[in-house]
């Protein structure tokens, strides 16, 4: 296996792009398909809008850590399903030796977190897309963003702000599109440069996952014909896709997946080193046929699925990487209670996040809540007004000093702009959370650019900058 030339990749993650940030230019009539993405719980195998509210089986908690109280929030309730029947499923009782866990470096002197001294907001860049998922960059000096429809399309915007006149990439006719499912990740290679691979997750027409693999046309976008499926595994239920991928620091590819469906886990794949549903997995791209297994891998000479790097999952929509630390944050979506935060030294695989033997902080399989070898998440917060964790970045812009180092994240119902301190989250395995901002948008995700500056996608179809402003 080629090892991967991981120092080349941070250098040039971290490298700052000096380019004129997208401004608020409305985009060109496109129409917009108002699919609701309901990534709360639910209980059905059907695709449907955000479940209507009710009352949770546990009370909700309107804090969001153990030591932060929030206000509560002014957005509509989210979702309130009943707990499905939970089977023990393949429950491992043992596992690889927990890592050792490397020293979390101080903050650079270009800034530190301050939440006492700003507050976030976000203004418009982009509007008139279809139903979004996602945006991102491609690491190639270009100053572009991608913007991902759940429908199956990806387009460019330039540094300023302007839409591309045509799609990246349409691949509509091969995703199922509507509730949890459509087109859900892209990821480009640390050396897509030169290489012009990209790489894609989407639910496939008969509502199971893809990670196919693409390359770029003569004049720059992406080839629909030159796809080269990775990955693909069944979908038991509608739900619980997961959908992220991203590359590490390693030059590994990350993958989230979701625990299958319906409610509560009920066929156990959380916990279960069977199957690929409920983890993050890790994959090299740049050997095999068509991808290795990295020796390291926690599980890749024992038993399990080699693929795997933690588990113990129910719906981890979005994790990212510290640009600078390399460290992993988790967003993992909660049952009908609780969301949460997990958070993840670089190199620490292995780890067991605890679904569904617990929903964040509480036991969730009440007659069998041996917690023994879980790691709990550094966040948690309760379903008063939210419905569904939106996982962040850990902020390693250049503009806002006073938010370096803080992981800034949501909530899909609520519209919460919070932050926590990074350091402090993998230092301590907790981080106060604070409110800095409020919005009364549906986000779906977050996104950086190239020089580490903060997106919000707004699932209607658009895309906001995210700004700090001093208290």
């Amino acid at each position: 296996m080629r090892p991967a030339d991981g120092g080349q990749y941070r250098a040039r993650l971290g490298r700052l792009m000096h380019y004129h940030p997208v401004r608020g230019t409305a985009l060109g009539p496109m129409p917009v398909v108002l699919l609701s993405l309901a990534l709360a719980a639910c209980t059905s195998q059907q695709s449907t809008p955000l479940p209507t509210a009710g009352q949770p089986t546990d009370p909700p908690a309107s804090v969001i850590s153990t030591s932060s109280p929030l206000a509560t929030p002014s957005a509509p309730p989210g979702a309130s399903p009943s707990i499905g029947p939970a089977s023990p499923g393949s429950t491992p009782t043992d596992g690889p030796p927990t890592p050792t866990e490397p020293p979390t470096p101080t903050p650079e002197p270009s800034g530190r977190f301050e939440p006492d001294a700003i507050r976030l907001t976000v203004e418009p860049i982009a509007s008139g897309l279809a139903p979004l998922t996602f945006v991102t960059h491609a690491g190639d000096g270009s100053g572009r963003l991608f913007a991902v429809e759940q429908r199956g399309m990806i387009w460019t915007l330039d540094a300023q702000g302007s839409l591309a006149p045509s799609p990246f990439l349409d691949v509509r006719e091969r995703v199922r599109s509507g509730g949890e499912q459509g087109l859900l990740g892209l990821a480009f290679h640390p050396d897509f440069e030169s290489n012009g691979r990209f790489f894609v997750n989407y639910t496939d027409t008969r509502g199971d996952t893809v990670v196919s693999e693409f390359g770029l046309r003569a004049d720059g976008s992406g080839d629909p014909s030159s796809e080269r499926v990775l990955l693909g595994f069944n979908q038991p239920f509608s739900n619980h896709n997961g959908g992220m991928i991203a590359f590490g620091p390693d030059g590994m590819l990350h993958i989230a997946t979701g625990d299958g469906g319906s409610g509560g886990d009920p066929r156990g794949n959380g916990q279960s080193l069977d199957t690929l549903l409920g983890k993050i997995l890790r994959i090299d791209v740049d050997s095999g046929d068509p991808y290795a297994v990295p020796t390291d891998n926690p599980f890749a000479a024992g038993r399990g699925r080699p693929e795997i790097w933690s588990y113990g999952l129910r719906n981890p929509w979005r994790f990212s990487f510290d640009r600078r630390t390399g460290a992993m944050f988790i967003g993992d979506v909660g049952q009908n209670a609780r969301e949460e935060i997990d958070a993840e030294p670089a190199g620490a695989g292995g780890r067991n996040y605890g679904w569904n033997v617990v929903e964040g902080d509480r036991c969730f399989v009440r007659n069998d809540c041996n917690q023994r070898g879980l790691t709990p998440p550094v966040a948690v917060y309760g379903r008063d007004g939210n419905c569904s964790v939106t996982g962040g970045y850990v902020y390693r812009g250049a503009q806002f000093p006073d938010l370096y180092g803080g992981y800034v994240h949501s909530d899909y119902c609520g519209g919460q702009l919070w932050a926590l301190n990074a350091e402090a989250a993998l230092r301590n395995g907790e981080a106060r959370v604070f409110q800095l901002g409020q919005t009364q948008l549906r986000p779906t995700s977050f996104g950086e650019d190239e020089a580490g500056e903060l997106y919000l996608v707004h699932h209607p179809g658009e895309i906001y900058r995210v700004t700090a402003t001093p208290r």
